[in-house]
């Protein structure tokens, strides 16, 4: 086996890369390549790939690790900044730093792409080596899935504990059923949520894969750009990146368009985890961008849940992620689980630090769950 970095995607195949990353559609060779030849993740916005291939004695790609050479902390969703603060009030550099992680995506799944557990601690060890040698403050490995996060551990990266909101698709028969199961309180409100949103003459269509149409496309993402703008920041995607998506995994995609009067007034757009699998075999929606030209009463709930979540239920979704943090989202049923992460520090007084804190933030999260369950929005006779 031979350890390689490379700063490109263009030099794997897309077969070979797909083939250790399997379905879900961030770790899609064209997710990744889109973001970095479309400009929105690269060098010159603080994502330097620096992509840690396996390769076989035959120099085939046996195992493969998304890492980026960060000169900032934006796009990661696992914040950081207090570290990078006592850092430079010390005089020292934090940036930059060593990543692992999908840019722009707070979703767990797979950091060390390859099948044994033998191949995944070789990349590792590759990791923290690269990051020596370099110079480096530190890795950080954000949202890895549960196998991964246990050979991190093995080799010395700190645990660190988070918590996103999800929904869970009970088997119900339709969404008046999934209402059902919930408290009266919750029950009536999102019902009075998506009347109003009604009653202002909103009405939503979606499509699906191949079906978006090119003018779907410009028109999300004027909403998508107008609504980052309106909170004082530039979109991180590019119209380019969702270019790519159209063309180059349409059937990772759904798009829901709300109109009133026949004319479109908002939209949202939800990744899918394989789509042309067969409803029913565990698939995942994930709810991740939206935008509007206007101001309705409740229009993101319905954009961005009520509709996505329906629509889960009538095709036999298994779970919707609704994005990072939230405590809003527990009223729409989608609850707390528990997400992780994974870090090195070079600095070993810095690194104890940092130990120090991990175990106090960890003991506070506990008890913060524990509040949120309290608040559970389903009924208590609900399996």
């Amino acid at each position: 086996m031979k350890l390689q970095v490379t700063e490109t995607l263009s030099a794997v195949e897309p077969g070979d890369w797909n083939r250790l990353a399997g379905s879900a559609p961030f770790l899609q060779h064209a997710f990744l390549h889109g973001l970095h030849e479309s400009g929105c993740a690269s060098a010159d916005t603080g994502w330097a790939p620096q992509y840690l291939l396996l390769r076989n004695d035959s120099g085939g790609l046996a195992g493969a690790m998304p890492l980026y050479l960060k000169s900032h902390s934006y796009g990661e969703y696992v914040f950081d900044w207090a570290w990078a603060d006592a850092y430079q009030r010390h005089g020292l550099d934090y940036y930059p730093k060593l990543l692992s992680a999908v840019p722009f995506t707070p979703v767990t799944g797979a950091r060390l792409l390859a099948p044994t557990a033998e191949q995944r601690s070789l990349l590792v060890a590759g990791a923290l080596q690269l990051a020596r040698d370099s110079g480096l403050s530190s890795l950080h490995v954000l949202y890895p899935r549960d196998e991964d996060q246990a050979l991190l551990l093995e080799q010395g990266l700190m645990p660190r504990q988070g918590r996103q909101f999800h929904w869970r698709n009970a088997g119900y028969e339709d969404f008046e059923a999934f209402l059902a199961a919930l408290s009266h309180d919750k029950r009536k409100k999102i019902r009075q949520e998506r009347r109003k949103v009604a009653q202002a003459g909103v009405e939503f269509r979606h499509a699906r894969g191949s079906a978006i149409s090119a003018a779907d496309w410009d028109f999300f993402y004027r909403c998508y750009e107008r609504t980052y703008y309106e909170h004082g920041n530039a979109p991180y995607l590019s119209r380019d990146f969702f270019h790519r998506m159209q063309h180059d995994m349409p059937q990772n995609w759904l798009m829901f368009t709300a109109e009133r009067g026949g004319q479109p007034i908002a939209s949202s757009l939800v990744a899918l985890n394989d789509a042309r699998t067969a409803p029913g075999t565990g698939d995942v929606a994930y709810g991740r961008y939206w935008g509007a030209l206007e101001r309705v009463d409740c229009l993101h709930f319905e954009a961005c849940y009520y509709q996505p979540l329906q629509w889960c239920i009538q095709n036999g979704f298994v779970r919707f992620e609704g994005g990072a943090q939230g405590e809003h989202k527990m009223a729409r049923a989608l609850l707390p689980v528990r997400t992780r992460s994974a870090h090195w520090l070079a600095h070993p007084a810095f690194a104890d630090a940092v130990q120090q804190f991990l175990a106090r933030e960890g003991h506070g999260i506990e008890r913060y769950v524990g509040e949120l369950e309290q608040r559970n929005p389903f009924r208590a006779d609900t399996p």
